[in-house]
């Protein structure tokens, strides 16, 4: 018998070892695929991307950037997912307020160059126990170093010209898992309670002592949560 495929999309300035503590304890009972950097500039593109890419049948979980494309994904081919994963994420349309403080990123990065983000942009993305944790701050300074500045920039875009997508959430048929840091500054919990109770039968998950880079700061709580939405029977199964 065939192992089911779990897709793990990361978020905005992440790649594959965001979620490498998630994937190494999922692995043994299903076939994990982590995705790297997206190169899209939309969110659809990212979506259009794995479904290129997966086979027909497939479960997927998004951190963040990831998230809202999973959500996208969603729209575009409900009838190819099986599972769905939502971690540290959020469903509203850009604001006219956010290009501004997005471009004071860009304009930074553009100056000083990658290791910028690292100073401005990544610590309000974890939370305390993770900022006092220098090898957990340095690897993922090292991850987002080593995104290419054009890729930020297109991703900034993606974000920025992202669709409304709470209208998907009445339309969810498959088993889900809305996942959030306690600590998350960006995506609150807030916004994943409202997400949960949008989507029928979802189950949330809010992890204590965590930020938004849940993946990387709590990985065995997300995979906890992770696995029990694997190990629901998805349509079709019993």
């Amino acid at each position: 018998m065939s192992r089911e495929t779990l897709y793990l999309l990361p978020g905005l300035l992440c790649d594959a070892d965001s979620w490498r503590d998630v994937a190494d304890r999922l692995s043994p009972e299903w076939d994990v695929i982590s995705a790297g950097f997206f190169q899209q500039d939309s969110l659809e593109g990212m979506a259009r991307w794995v479904l290129d890419n997966a086979p027909e049948r497939f479960s997927v979980a998004g951190h963040s950037m990831g998230g809202r494309a999973a959500m996208v994904l969603m729209r575009l081919a409900p009838e190819r997912v099986q599972r769905l994963g939502l971690v540290d994420t959020n469903f509203p349309p850009a604001t006219p307020e956010e290009a501004p403080k997005r471009q004071v990123l860009i304009d930074a990065m553009r100056e000083r160059g990658m290791s910028a983000l690292t100073e401005l942009w990544l610590p309000p993305m974890v939370g305390r126990s993770c900022r006092a944790n220098p090898a957990m701050m340095a690897r993922m300074a090292t991850m987002v170093e080593r995104c290419p500045s054009e890729l930020f920039e297109s991703q900034i875009k993606a974000l920025l010209g992202r669709p409304e997508v709470f209208s998907v959430f009445q339309t969810i048929r498959c088993p889900t898992a809305v996942i959030c840091g306690r600590e998350d500054e960006w995506s609150p919990v807030e916004a994943h309670v409202a997400m949960a109770e949008a989507i029928a039968g979802s189950e949330l998950t809010i992890i204590e002592d965590c930020g938004h880079m849940a993946p990387v700061e709590q990985p065995q709580a997300v995979a906890d949560a992770l696995a029990r939405m694997m190990r629901r029977p998805a349509e079709g199964q019993s």
